[in-house]
């Protein structure tokens, strides 16, 4: 299985400079933005290492991931059109 890298500046490219931004100025963002990078990690972590884990676990935590980087999304959406 490939292992590809979900950082949210690789995946939001066009959102680069309002990702720094929000982190710096925005508390919620810049926890979801924290909580987001930690699972991110620690996913890849798991899967370089083919840890020991249970599929559920993983497809759960890829799920929360998933969830995490929508929430992120819809406020990067919103503070680039001047809605937040």
């Amino acid at each position: 299985m490939g292992i590809s890298n979900h950082e949210l500046h690789n995946e939001f490219p066009q959102f680069r400079e309002l990702i720094d931004e929000l982190k710096e100025n925005d508390l919620t963002f810049k926890e979801h933005f924290r909580h987001y990078a930690e699972l991110d990690q620690e996913i890849e972590g798991l899967e370089r290492r083919d840890a020991p884990i249970g599929d559920d676990k993983l497809h759960r935590m890829k799920q929360k991931r998933l969830q995490l980087k929508d929430d992120l999304y819809k406020t990067l959406v919103n503070k680039s059109n001047g809605a937040g």
